[in-house]
């Protein structure tokens, strides 16, 4: 006999589908009242052009490129010297929730639907705390997406076009995508060996190729231990020996005696000790020694205490800067 799963789904129900449909338009209503009414994401800005003209010289007066409001190049305007001109045009931003707007200022559009963009998915995330939900999946989505664009668009870019591309090719790239390249900039030949290397790694895909992917993929995991080993072993290991031998009696430029730098030092020393002997299993932990390993385990357990409490504390610095988002930048409050 065969039997079916009947476990209730969240979200997958008519009626808890038409409950999130509501609320949705419930809470899209709410913030179109909140954009006329506070003037809620709004981003004001102050737009300036700037524009510079490039004028006719000689060998005593060079051109060069003047603004074109200056005397200079009103001058050269009206003596039709100009050989080209540049322009672009700047914007500053206005403070959050400004009502004094100055003459010129205009609503930037693309940043006001930035700001919303941002606040609508802030909202969607924080939505997980009532339960999963479509809203949370869909935020999910989106920032698991655009960061996995955002990052193989950047590994392109500084691993294959700045590293190998520009080694190897250089006057393709200068006109591509480094116009400030060097123009006696001369391709390394050594570039070859990586090239060759990622070529190899890329035969993973193939079918009956993959075994040709071992070669560098094995490059790559020793080069990285081997640098990471070295990196580690300066940071974690050296750096935190010569931390930890100072001088338990410090005194100043002047000769005075540091109480507090002497009492760390001590407290440091201490510490570091009674770690020791907490994992030295030689001698059974009893009498003194297991009196000092007890501290030892003391000093652990504070250290990792710190280190949760300084894990967390980051984690509510984001929070906090969430929040800060929304009542400042988003509904003018603050």
């Amino acid at each position: 006999m065969t039997q079916h799963d009947t476990t209730h789904v969240p979200g997958t129900s008519g009626g808890g589908l038409i409950g999130w449909i509501v609320g949705l338009a419930i809470i899209a209503a709410g913030m179109v009242v909140a954009g006329f009414t506070l003037d809620a994401g709004q981003v004001w800005v102050v737009p300036e052009t700037h524009s510079y003209v490039a004028t006719t010289g000689t060998a005593a007066e060079p051109a060069d490129w003047v603004t074109s409001s200056s005397d200079a190049g009103q001058a050269a305007e009206a003596a039709g010297t100009v050989v080209a001109t540049s322009s672009w045009e700047t914007v500053t931003e206005l403070p959050a929730g400004s009502t004094d707007r100055p003459a010129g200022a205009v609503l930037s559009w693309n940043r006001t639907i930035g700001i919303w963009l941002s606040a609508i998915l802030t909202l969607c995330i924080m939505s997980f705390l009532i339960g999963d939900n479509p809203f949370y999946k869909t935020a999910e989505a989106l920032v698991v997406g655009a960061s996995a664009g955002y990052w193989m668009v950047y590994s392109f870019y500084t691993g294959i076009v700045d590293k190998l591309f520009v080694n190897l090719w250089p006057s393709m790239v200068r006109g591509w995508t480094t116009p400030g390249l060097a123009d006696d900039y001369q391709w390394q030949w050594i570039y070859i060996i990586p090239l060759i290397l990622s070529v190899m790694l890329v035969c993973r895909l193939l079918p009956s190729g993959g075994w040709i992917a071992r070669w560098p993929l094995a490059f790559i995991i020793g080069a990285t231990a081997g640098f990471r080993l070295l990196a580690h072993l300066e940071s974690d290991f050296l750096l935190q020996i010569k931390a930890t031998i100072t001088s338990l009696w410090a005194v100043n430029g002047d000769g005075d005696f540091q109480f507090w730098t002497s009492t760390g030092a001590v407290v440091i020393l201490l510490g570091v000790l009674a770690c020791l002997v907490y994992f030295f299993f030689s001698m059974e932990h009893k009498g003194v020694v297991g009196k000092t390993a007890r501290g030892g385990i003391l000093v652990l357990m504070v250290t990792f205490g710190a280190a949760f409490g300084l894990t967390v504390m980051g984690r509510i610095t984001l929070l906090t800067e969430r929040f800060d988002f929304l009542f400042k930048e988003w509904l003018h409050l603050l």
